[in-house]
């Protein structure tokens, strides 16, 4: 670490070890009182957090309350690249929610939702392939991934019945610039309100996808998750997106399991109870519009 710009500079550095990312996260404070968060990852990794730097730079002068990029590049040695960013102030969202009233659970959702539509106003690079084509294939490799997984989740007939008759809506979508991890999880609540973090999963698909971690939401808020969408909308949303939302939980769900499986059994059984939690919200995929939003 000492080969970064400015080390020097730096007077504490922590470790940060929440979280399911490969990288190295650090809490910095600098001689000049200032707060840092810093990301160590792999060198082969450069191009793509130039871009993922890039964005987030858009991100930010579109008004999206998240740390400000600061600085990337390749370390003196040359085997890892940093991200630096202004440390984002708060507590984490997750932990925060279930403190406070209703009223506010949904006014902090709807934040999130608005937020969630700066971000997808992001412009993404040409010439991607359809999404049609695109999820098609991950959902077939979630499909064999399952087939192949040793464990199952019951009522997992209604979620493969439902992925596959509804697979046509994906025709025609379009995609956008997404945070592709967004839920409370990633969120942190402070003086200012609330903080977007962590967008090292970034992807560009369809910005409805983007609604496929809110179950994370829901399980600690309902109110929020409510909030969030109609937040996005500027009120109700059109049943469309209720079954689009509905199509990309079912496939998160689906691949869940096998996920879980290789970080051990506390993994599977939040996965599972994950999955009971989905097909009750949405009568065993007969209703997408869930429970908690109703």
């Amino acid at each position: 670490m000492q080969d970064i710009p400015n080390y020097d500079s730096f007077t504490q550095i922590r470790p940060i070890r929440k979280g399911w990312s490969g990288e190295e996260k650090y809490y910095i404070e600098t001689r000049e009182g200032e707060r840092l968060f810093l990301r160590l990852a792999d060198a082969g990794e450069l191009g793509r957090k130039q871009l993922e730097f890039a964005l987030l730079e858009q991100a930010h002068a579109l008004g999206v309350p998240m740390p400000k990029p600061l600085n990337v590049g390749l370390c003196r040695e040359g085997r890892r690249v940093y991200s630096l960013f202004t440390w984002c102030e708060g507590e984490d969202a997750e932990e925060v929610l279930p403190s406070l009233s209703e009223a506010e659970q949904y006014q902090l959702g709807l934040r999130a939702g608005e937020y969630l539509r700066l971000l997808h106003a992001v412009p993404v690079p040409q010439g991607m392939a359809s999404w049609e084509e695109h999820f098609n294939r991950k959902l077939d490799r979630k499909l064999k991934q399952y087939a192949d997984c040793p464990l199952s989740f019951a009522g997992d007939t209604h979620v493969l019945r439902y992925l596959e008759e509804n697979r046509p809506l994906l025709a025609g979508r379009p995609r956008c610039f997404q945070h592709g991890d967004y839920h409370v999880g990633n969120m942190v609540i402070g003086g200012a309100g609330l903080s977007v973090i962590d967008f090292n999963r970034f992807d560009f698909g369809d910005p409805w996808e983007e609604f496929n971690r809110i179950v994370f939401s829901a399980a600690a808020s309902p109110k929020f998750a409510k909030g969030q969408i109609d937040g996005y909308f500027g009120g109700e949303p059109p049943l469309l997106f209720f079954q689009l939302m509905a199509f990309y939980i079912a496939a998160n769900t689906l691949g869940g399991l096998p996920w879980a499986v290789s970080y051990g059994e506390q993994e599977v059984e939040y996965m599972t109870r994950q999955a009971a939690d989905v097909l009750s919200w949405f009568a065993n995929m007969t209703n997408p519009v869930p429970a908690w939003y109703a």
